[in-house]
């Protein structure tokens, strides 16, 4: 049981990581580059930075699982 709470918890703190820099990398790119960019009815840096958070979300995920299993061969 402690294999799978270790995972849970990487993918966790993974996935939060991972949107709070999607989120700031996304807003910031949608400022400055983006600013016609247009999705669920967001324009410029409000929609790269949803687009962000969530990619950023998925992909801190999966990393901090692998880490997290990585870590648990390790010792």
């Amino acid at each position: 049981m402690g294999q799978v709470s270790r995972l849970v918890m990487g993918a966790v703190l993974g996935a939060a990581v991972g949107a709070t820099v999607g989120l700031l990398l996304g807003a910031l790119f949608g400022g400055n580059f983006a600013t016609d960019f247009e999705s669920g009815g967001l324009r410029g840096y409000e929609a790269t930075g949803r687009l962000g958070l969530l990619l950023g979300a998925a992909l801190g995920a999966v990393l901090g699982a692998a880490l997290a299993r990585a870590r648990r061969r390790d010792g």
